[in-house]
This record gives structure tokens, C-alpha cells and sequence, in this order.
């Protein structure tokens, strides 16, 4: 058995076994990044795994769609189509979330030093430049929390680099406030459309329609977890495809959607943007 043969065992083996403990893993290619789709599933054409609700293999089973192809099926891990990706894997990795757990990747000796002065000790485990910290609990995964320190937990993946030193602790608040950011001020934008005759009163609904509107397109925004820049756009569009030619919309609406959006980390100029290419798509 060569050597090259026996660290790959070592990987599958380890995968086995963090598996059989219920924390789904998965191969990881060299530069620490996951396998690419296979060729059914690039740009996500296989319609179902891609949308990111919850972790597993799709239905091609190969480890596709980065975090989400993690897995405890040892079937699955042991797979053909698995065995390829394991004999060029360069590491393995886990979800987090999936296992329950939270990791505050420290990446520097400054990172480290931050949280050995604000975070509570848990169990500990050495990288290449810094440290993972682990947690009990899940919660959202947020990268340049602050410097040198990201969150890996729902929706992500972290390299398996062994067991680690010390107890696990329960997530605390303080790590979790992290990803909470303040609501960036809202810099409304009106619509420069001629008012209708009716002072402003939306022509085919009622004024209840486009409070209802409204409250759709902030849920929309506020719940996003991926791809917000694109979910911020999407509600803009709507809410301006049903009333940007009617002149129903006021700076005060403007400004609720803005806020949502600024709630979400978008930046004030990123919100200008969207709503002006909104306005630009629909020839307003």
C-alpha cells in the first residue's frame, strides 16, 4: 500500500467515524474548497439541492453543492461516484450546523486574543494561522464578524482538523450578536412619477393592497439567508412592478424598505442601486 493510498484511507476513515457519531462530512479538494457540481448539476440545473434548505446529497448523489452534499450515510460516503472524489480529496470537512455545533474560526494571534478576552472557554482546535473555538448550538454563518473572525455553523462548512482541546460549551449570546448587525440609516428614495388624480390613492386596489404589499416585500428581505443583494432587488421589483406607475408609493414607503434591506447589512448606495436598476428594468 502506497503512502498516497494510506492517506486516503485515513480520510474515508475519519469521515466514517465523525459520521457514525452524526456529524456529516464531506471531501475537500486542495485550497480547502468542496468538489465541484458534477456535470448534471452545473448552474444548479438539477432544480432540487441547489435551493439550500437542508444538507445531503441531491439526487445525482455525488458530493455536489458544497456544504449542503455533506452527509452521515456511510452507503453515500462509500458510494463509487464518492470513492472518485475521495481519491483526490486533500481533507475533510463538516457541517457544522448539521452536527449541531457553531465554529468562531479565529484566523490570527490577534483573533485569538480577542476571544480568549470576550468569548467563554470551550473546547479548542489548532488550524494553520489560529484556532477553531466549537459551540453547542446552531445559528447563522457570517464571515469578517470582525477581523480575523469568521462564523461557521448553518450553511457552511469547516475542515476536520481532530477532536481539539477541552469541553464544549453552550453557544453563548455574545458570539451570537456577532452576525446581528445594526440597521444601516435609511436613505429613501421617492418615486418620480406623476401623482394620479386622487391625491396619491393607488387607482386599482385598495390602500390596504399596498400595505400588504409593502409588509410581503420587508418579510421577504428580512427572512433572506443567502443571496441578498439579489432578494433586495427582487422585492423592489415587485412592489414597483404593482404600484411604481400608479404614484400610490411615498418616501415613507421607500424608507421601510430601505430599512429592511439596511437590516440585512445592505449598504445605503447598494439600496440606491437596486432600486434604480428596479426602476430601469420595469422603464420607469
Amino acid at each position: 500500500m502506497t503512502q498516497q493510498t494510506l492517506i486516503r484511507g485515513d480520510r474515508l476513515s475519519a469521515a466514517l467515524s465523525l459520521a457514525a457519531a452524526g456529524v456529516p462530512v464531506l471531501p475537500l479538494r486542495a485550497g480547502k474548497v468542496p468538489f465541484g457540481n458534477c456535470p448534471a448539476c452545473i448552474g444548479n440545473a438539477c432544480g432540487g439541492r441547489p435551493n439550500m434548505k437542508t444538507p445531503g446529497p441531491c439526487t445525482c448523489l455525488a458530493p455536489c453543492h458544497g456544504w449542503a452534499a455533506a452527509t452521515t450515510d456511510p452507503d453515500v460516503l462509500t458510494s463509487r461516484v464518492w470513492q472518485r472524489a475521495w481519491h483526490g480529496a486533500a481533507g475533510v470537512a463538516y457541517h457544522p450546523g448539521g452536527a449541531g455545533l457553531t465554529v468562531v474560526d479565529l484566523d490570527n494571534a490577534d483573533a485569538i486574543d480577542w476571544a480568549d478576552a470576550n468569548l467563554p472557554a470551550t473546547r479548542a482546535v489548532r488550524t494553520t494561522r489560529g484556532e477553531h473555538w466549537l459551540y453547542k448550538g446552531v445559528m447563522p454563518s457570517a464571515n469578517a464578524v470582525r477581523p480575523g473572525v469568521d462564523i461557521k455553523s448553518s450553511m457552511s462548512y469547516a475542515r476536520w482538523l481532530g477532536l481539539g482541546t477541552g469541553a464544549l460549551a453552550v453557544l453563548p449570546d455574545v458570539v451570537r450578536d456577532l452576525v446581528v448587525r445594526e440597521p444601516v440609516p435609511a436613505r429613501p428614495v421617492a418615486v418620480t412619477l406623476p401623482v394620479p388624480a386622487g391625491g396619491g390613492r393607488c387607482p386599482h386596489r385598495s390602500p390596504v393592497f399596498l400595505e400588504r404589499g409593502i409588509a410581503m416585500a420587508e418579510q421577504r428581505i428580512t427572512e433572506a439567508t443567502a443571496g441578498v443583494h439579489a432578494t433586495v432587488f427582487a422585492a423592489f421589483l415587485a412592489v414597483l412592478s404593482t404600484h411604481g406607475r400608479c404614484g400610490c408609493l411615498t418616501e415613507a414607503h421607500t424608507a421601510r424598505l430601505f430599512a429592511a434591506a439596511g437590516a440585512k447589512g445592505e449598504s445605503p448606495r447598494h439600496c440606491v442601486d437596486a432600486w434604480t436598476n428596479a426602476l430601469t428594468r420595469l422603464g420607469l
